[in-house]
């Protein structure tokens, strides 16, 4: 069932470029493409090249090229995060003045040493609040007392998160000069006039933080939509570091069907013989939320990683 809405839907996949595109990035395009093109809508791309040591040369243009060969066409220009840097600046000085940002020259150990764990491990105990030791480099982090955030999510239900005691004073700016994942993912999802965000569970608890700066911001919310992240036999996210193969272009329907029944669309054996074209005919005409798996990730089948 389509849903209404005043606004146009507009979605987008956001990957890194780390290295190729491979079977868990893939199921995330997947259901942000379908549920965009369900919804008559956009979908466009953005790069995530945030964090230079991490961005490898050669792999946006090599992701970029597997979604073509997918089938997979994006509305608009590419967006480049690393191009970005001026719009983070305006957002972090804004954030300033409506809330405490205050710098911060902790390390990470210093950090494990003194706090609590929290849902992504420890969190910051507010050392630099009043005031920091004197130091050459620092980060800048966000004031979260007293704050709580919920939502609901399409797939995964009611998300409530304290963001004081379950994340805590959490980064915007890093001391290596890199402004982090979540001011740039707020701030670019707003430039974009992004109405649904459709994207993995290992990204869920984030988004209290990109609603809470989006609020601080006046910028509008979009809806949110976390599908289940693919996992290996032992338990890992697919990724670069846990040897995930790329995905065949010369050869892209085997790895979509794949993608298609992990999403629990349950497609026909006899699309395995049809062109990109009918796949995808075949894929938005019967995209259903509904059939989702409402878990958080789970193993594929070896053959598919």
């Amino acid at each position: 069932m389509h849903f209404r809405s005043e606004v146009r839907y507009r979605g987008r996949y956001a990957p890194s470029p780390t290295g190729p595109l491979h079977f868990g990035s893939l199921v995330a395009a997947v259901a942000s493409y379908l549920d965009a093109k369900r919804h008559d809508g956009e979908w466009q791309v953005r790069i995530d090249d945030l964090d230079p040591p991490r961005t490898v040369i050669g792999a946006a243009d090599d992701i970029l090229r597997t979604l073509t060969a997918c089938g997979m066409q994006w509305d608009g220009e590419i967006v480049y995060q690393g191009q970005r840097r001026a719009a983070y600046q305006a957002a972090l000085a804004e954030l300033g003045k409506r809330v405490h940002v205050y710098p911060c020259a902790c390390s990470r150990r210093e950090i494990a040493d003194s706090a609590v764990r929290g849902i992504e491990g420890p969190v910051y105990p507010g050392t630099c609040r009043n005031g920091m030791r004197e130091a050459s480099a620092h980060a800048y982090r966000i004031d979260t007392r007293g704050v709580t955030i919920a939502f609901d999510d399409a797939v995964q239900g009611r998300i409530e998160q304290n963001l004081e005691n379950q994340i805590g004073d959490f980064v915007l700016y890093r001391a290596d000069r890199v402004y982090t994942y979540q001011l740039a993912v707020a701030v670019d999802d707003a430039a974009q006039g992004i109405t649904d965000v459709v994207r993995g569970a290992d990204l869920l608890d984030s988004t209290p933080r990109q609603i809470y700066l989006l609020q601080l911001l006046n910028l509008p919310v979009p809806r949110y939509m976390h599908v289940p992240v693919a996992v290996n036999a032992a338990g890992e996210k697919l990724s670069k570091q846990t040897r995930a193969p790329a995905i065949d272009s010369q050869q892209p329907i085997p790895a979509l069907l794949a993608a298609l029944n992990f999403l629990g669309q349950q497609p026909p054996h006899d699309l395995a013989r049809a062109t990109i074209t009918d796949l995808w005919a075949w894929a938005i005409a019967h995209w259903r939320r509904e059939r989702i798996p409402r878990r958080r990730e789970f193993a594929i089948p070896r053959h598919a990683e």
